[in-house]
């Protein structure tokens, strides 16, 4: 049973979010309930992503974090694609129609990379080591980007650009490098919370599993609210999943560590994309992310087929 639920994970996981935001759909239209079911779920996701993060960071060594050629290349082509569609986005800022597609498009390209790639490189025959020391740099240029183009290109009534600023800094910030700091110093100064946390590991599949139907809750709300601009934007989440993967390879290929930059740059935390289109940007760009759960598993499972046949 356990087996078959690591096996459908991700269809399990998308349909519990959908069937949950159908059963409460009803419930969100009350004036008293709506604002306390989503700032429920806006308090918890980002503990689940933290949780999980810090189970996975527990696992790295200082060590073993050795920075790659190819690792500034993928940084460089991180940063540039989500400065391109923050670009576009000031230029188009007063059409409704392509903003969330252009959003969306951003927020998959910044979105740092997911923690469980590591392990589909490992399966697929790459370095884990290397892309785990990419996973950590993205977070950190995911860090402080977010912050600095997100309040550009949605800006909020009332807010200045700094307030935003500083108010979406304090939140990606801590969550994306806290809990890897808070794994060493657990490491060094708290070995035996370390290592249970160590022996304990496997807990953060089902948190992101939990998270993922949480998010995907958020994304199923966007599409019914949505209209033909659905699969506009979806689109757009295929795109940057091709081009990401694509570019990954290819520049992997230069230095001999194909799989793993692939990998890197095109596996994206995804859970988290969701979260921060869902807080931070237009409602629309949370289905380019939600689609690419669907597009990055399906480029994963030819992988993973084609391995297993070769």
């Amino acid at each position: 049973m356990i087996q078959f639920l690591k096996n459908w994970t991700l269809p399990i996981a998308m349909l519990v979010g959908t069937v949950a935001y159908l059963l409460f759909a009803r419930v969100e239209m009350l004036a008293p309930a709506k604002p306390f079911i989503h700032a429920l779920v806006s308090f918890i996701t980002p503990w689940l992503i933290f949780i999980q993060l810090l189970l996975t960071f527990c696992k790295v060594e200082l060590q073993e974090l050795k920075p790659k050629a190819w690792h500034g290349w993928l940084l460089g082509i991180q940063a540039a694609t989500c400065l391109l569609t923050a670009a576009v986005l000031l230029f188009i800022h007063t059409n409704e129609r392509y903003v969330g597609l252009w959003e969306g498009m951003m927020v998959c390209f910044i979105c740092p990379t997911a923690t469980a790639a590591a392990v589909i490189t490992g399966k697929l025959g790459g370095n884990a080591a290397t892309l785990i020391t990419y996973t950590l740099l993205s977070n950190l240029l995911g860090a402080v980007m977010v912050p600095l183009l997100f309040p550009l290109v949605e800006p909020h009534e009332g807010l200045s650009f700094w307030n935003a600023f500083l108010k979406i800094l304090s939140k990606v910030f801590p969550l994306l490098l806290a809990p890897f700091f808070l794994a060493q110093l657990l490491r060094y100064g708290a070995k035996g919370i370390h290592q249970w946390l160590m022996e304990h590991s496997g807990l953060a599949f089902y948190i992101w599993a939990v998270a993922l139907a949480l998010v995907m809750g958020q994304t199923a709300r966007s599409l019914f609210h949505s209209d033909a601009t659905v699969w506009l934007v979806a689109g757009g989440g295929l795109a940057t999943c091709l081009i990401q993967f694509g570019l990954g390879k290819t520049i992997g290929s230069i230095y001999h560590d194909r799989i793993s930059a692939g990998q890197a740059l095109g596996q994206k935390n995804t859970v988290l994309a969701i979260w921060m289109a869902a807080t931070y940007l237009h409602p629309f760009a949370t289905i380019a992310p939600g689609s690419y759960v669907l597009w990055q598993n399906i480029i994963n499972s030819y992988q993973l087929w084609k391995k297993r046949k070769h």
